[in-house]
Parts: structure tokens; sequence; C-alpha cells
């Protein structure tokens, strides 16, 4: 089943931060770190039959820790944090593989906790999709997880592991 596309939502970063890898508890050139709670999430780009996207363009990009985004639209009077970088971006590999290190995003007004993915290729039409994370209280009431089928939000629903660990594998489809 392909992964399903969802909103790309209003804070989409409005310019690329200079610090954008795969690591977004540390920003290049600054010795503190995120505050929160650091997750790792791996996972493999795929097509339709499983074959693995090789260099795909993955992208995150989230609130910090007490709900709020680095953006120029956000309102939200919740703590900024200036060590969480709030962005990424990396090439998958061979095998599709991907890897991020972040912290847990914060809920905010009428929405749970998820972080914003968008997946490009050269061959195909852009992704965005919406990771969410198992458990969260509010994943029934978030009207953008509603809007799924309920296969849908398992796919893109991650339990993590005592360690902060979870898998999330995003599927094509069309070519």
């Amino acid at each position: 089943m392909p992964t399903p596309a969802q909103t790309r939502g209003p804070f989409y970063p409005a310019q690329r931060p200079p610090d954008s890898d795969f690591d977004l508890t540390r920003i290049e050139g600054r010795a503190g770190r995120a505050r929160g709670d650091v997750i790792d999430i791996v996972g493999r780009v795929l097509d339709l039959d499983g074959r693995p996207v090789e260099r795909a363009l993955v992208q995150i990009w989230q609130a910090n820790e007490a709900g709020r985004y680095d953006h120029p639209r956000e309102r939200s009077s919740a703590l900024a944090d200036p060590d969480f970088q709030g962005f990424g971006e990396v090439a998958s590999a061979a095998d599709g593989l991907y890897r991020f290190r972040t912290i847990k995003p914060g809920a905010y007004a009428g929405r749970t906790s998820h972080i914003h993915f968008m997946v490009l290729t050269a061959e195909r039409p852009a992704l965005v999709t919406q990771m969410y994370f198992a458990g969260e209280k509010l994943n029934p009431s978030d009207p953008v997880l509603r809007g799924l089928s309920e296969a849908q939000r398992r796919s893109v629903t991650v339990a993590f592991d005592s360690n902060g660990q979870g898998r999330f594998d995003i599927v094509f489809a069309g070519a």
C-alpha cells in the first residue's frame, strides 16, 4: 500500500536553515542541544513492488518539544528552542535507507504530535506525508490523521521502543 499523501501544512521552512543535516538535536556551531526526548527514525524509501528508491531526498520538519515551529508565521506563545534545528534532509542510500535523529515534537492546538515528511525524486512527483506516534492520546481527535482510512493510519503511525528507536518506511506510488 502506498504511503498516503497529506497536507504540507503552513510551516514548511520559509528559507533553508544553515544546518539541515540528519541530526536535528544539534545545530552546527552551537554547544547546546535541543530540549526534549531524543528519537531516531530509520526507514526505507520503496516503490510499490518493494524495491528500494536510491537517492530520494527525504526532508522532515516539525515543531519543537513545546509544540512551536521555527517559522515567521508561527503565532504560538509556546517557548522557542534556539538549539533545535527543526528541519533536516538526507538522501536515501542504495538500499533505500534513510535516518534522522530528532526530538519527539510537542502537540499543539488541534494537532497531535507529528513530523512532516517530503520525499523528492527525479522520477516521481513529490510525496508529502506525516508520521504520527503510536499511543498518543490526541491521535483519535487529530483531523488530519482522522481523514485517513484505518489501514493508512497504521502505515503512518510509528511505535518507538524504550531506546527511542522507530521505523517509518515510505512507499511511493507511480513512476
